[in-house]
């Protein structure tokens, strides 16, 4: 069984890490540290994975914003908690604001939209979404990668085989579970004071 899965994740692994990335992403990096660090994945092809994913998620949310501003789908998500905070955010503070956002839990879909309705003009937009997702895969492939040695020294042979992909996989849905946790108590707290 393990087998069949560590096969599964050789072949569609990176793609997985791609779609994860386009989203969310965080659990989708630090698997894809985890997993580079357990040679299962190319470093540098984890990174560059990652990057994309982030930098692509981010731009088409921009874009989806900044091009279809009266369709129902971006009215839907204008109504949506904290979305009045982060366009005056976006709005004040635009650089901070595209560099720190994908760091907001649950954020990154209301952030992107924001910033597309937002003033700032699409070359300043991706040079910093560029910057941001450079410096957010980096980080969150660390941490993947730290995982990945410290749960190599804590069970030592046992990562050899097959397990590391049973380890990663519960690595990777720990980190959803933290996330969606975070995601879910910022929403409720925006929503009582909104």
């Amino acid at each position: 069984m393990t087998g069949a899965i560590h096969q599964f994740v050789e072949s569609y692994g990176l793609f997985a890490v791609f779609l994860g990335c386009l989203a969310e992403g965080e659990s989708a990096a630090v698997l894809a540290g985890f997993f580079a660090h357990q040679n299962i994945f190319v470093p540098w092809q984890a990174f560059a994975v990652t990057f994309f994913g982030a930098f692509l998620g981010d731009a088409l949310f921009f874009l989806v914003g900044r091009a279809f501003a009266d369709h129902r789908v971006v009215a839907n998500i204008k109504a949506r908690p904290g979305f009045d905070r982060a366009f005056q955010l976006v709005q004040k503070h635009p650089a901070k604001y595209v560099i720190l956002n994908r760091y907001i839990y649950g954020f990154r879909l209301v952030g992107g939209i924001a910033a597309g309705l937002s003033n700032i003009q699409v070359p300043k937009f991706l040079v910093l979404n560029t910057v941001a997702s450079l410096v957010w895969a980096a980080i969150f492939l660390t941490i993947g990668y730290v995982f990945g040695l410290g749960a190599e020294q804590m069970i030592g042979d046992a990562l050899h085989n097959h397990h590391r992909i049973v380890i990663g996989l519960v690595i990777g849905l720990a980190v959803a579970l933290m996330g969606g946790f975070a995601a879910h108590h910022f929403s409720r707290r925006a929503a009582r004071r909104g």
